[in-house]
């Protein structure tokens, strides 16, 4: 328990006086460096939350949240059970190919997916803008291609495109590639422009016969209602396939992600060390501190206050420092991580300089995404540097002789 004593005692010492300039500076220091410190975690581990939700969200919105690959026999869904029916929202059969789309006076190589026509108005696209004549039909000869694919290839709805097969066709003069005329029924937006420069989406049946695939081959895209529990719903789902392949959208980017983790627990020591300088400048400050107070402690201890009062005292002083910061570093950090994308803005417009390009990073905007958690552990962390540095100055306050400081009073 802290004292009505020891309370004042410690807000007294908190109290600036002129004599003390030199030690007020070191304190205003140790208060900013705190401050920023904390703040600029919170900044940082906002931003790389928010980088990495958008680009779940991303990944998850237009590719299957786990895919099962038939081995040998046909995938079937009549006997799935019912833990696999109450995590999934769709059960959809694809199948996938390597192409080249050919233009006038241009080609490019592209990824196929083709889907039915009344599974393709399941996928996530419905739920963004999506250019067509008839956005839910697949049929027969259409296909839909990416924003970014049709700008590569000035390409608009209603065009015709040829597509060359990687498949070939036995003919009297040798083996060659299968080429096909497609309308353009519809252009999406993923939002990743790399997904819309590559993939284009037509009908399973006149996939499977445009590479000369067969039904057995068909993959099975399940859809959850909740893709971020991953790694437990793929064991439901490997447990009803167990002679097949089954990978998640986790593992298809596996790299990605574990790459992201250890950036953000690299950069989480790196700013911690802000911190840790700014609260080690406390100790500085204390020390300073009870060198001036050697009066004033020699005093109440020959009054009779005990050195476990002292001790309290100076640690609490320490400890408010380092609470009062930590408090204004985490208000600082909110409210930046809050207007993050505001602020880029601004300095994008004032000082005509890109930050952030979309081209780099896949996002149109800075991403921010506040984490309790990660702030309770930033907080916690902070208050808890500053208990440790905080102990030293106040132990040596209460070794403090009382006869020796008060010898040439």
């Amino acid at each position: 328990m802290i004292s009505t004593l020891e309370k004042e005692i410690t807000f007294r010492f908190l109290k600036a006086r002129k004599k003390d300039g030199f030690l007020n500076i070191i304190s205003i220091f140790s208060f900013i460096g705190i401050s920023l410190g904390v703040a600029v975690l919170i900044i940082v581990m906002s931003v790389m939350n928010g980088f990495r939700t958008e680009l779940i969200n991303k990944i998850i919105g237009f590719n299957s949240h786990i895919t099962v690959k038939p081995y040998e026999n046909k995938i079937k869904i009549n006997n799935v059970n019912d833990n696999l029916k109450s995590i999934s929202k769709d059960l959809i059969f694809s199948n996938s190919g390597e192409a080249i789309i050919i233009t006038t006076g241009t080609s490019k190589g592209i990824f196929l997916r083709g889907y039915k026509s009344t599974d393709f108005s399941k996928l996530k696209i419905f739920d963004k803008k999506l250019l067509s004549l008839n956005s839910k039909i697949l049929s027969a000869n259409n296909i839909s291609i990416g924003r970014e694919l049709s700008f590569t290839l000035n390409l608009d709805v209603g065009d015709n495109v040829t597509l060359m097969s990687s498949a070939g066709v036995e003919t009297i003069i040798g083996n060659l590639p299968k080429q096909k005329t497609f309308f353009v029924s519809s252009i999406f937006e993923s939002g990743l422009a790399d997904f819309d420069n590559n993939i284009a989406f037509i009908n399973l049946e006149t996939l499977e016969e445009f590479f000369n695939l067969k039904k057995k081959d068909r993959n099975l895209e399940i859809y959850l209602n909740n893709p971020q529990n991953i790694e437990y719903q793929k064991k439901i789902v490997q447990n009803n396939f167990q002679n097949s392949s089954v990978y998640s959208w986790a593992d298809m980017n596996n790299s990605l992600f574990s790459a992201l983790k250890v950036e953000r627990n690299v950069m989480f020591i790196i700013l911690s060390l802000i911190i840790i300088v700014a609260a080690f400048n406390i100790i500085s400050g204390l020390t300073i501190l009870v060198k001036n107070k050697t009066r004033e402690i020699a005093i109440l201890k020959s009054i009779g206050v005990l050195n476990k009062s002292i001790v309290k005292i100076f640690f609490l002083v320490g400890l408010m420092i380092g609470i009062s910061a930590t408090i204004f570093g985490i208000f600082l950090g909110v409210t930046f991580s809050l207007y993050v994308e505001n602020i880029r803005q601004f300095l994008s417009t004032v000082f005509d300089i890109s930050l952030f390009p979309e081209e780099i990073y896949f996002l149109s905007t800075m991403p921010s995404e506040i984490n309790i958690f990660s702030i309770l552990i930033i907080s916690v962390s902070s208050i808890f540097i500053t208990i440790i540095v905080s102990i030293f100055p106040a132990m040596k306050a209460a070794k403090l002789d009382p006869v020796k400081a008060l010898k040439y009073e």
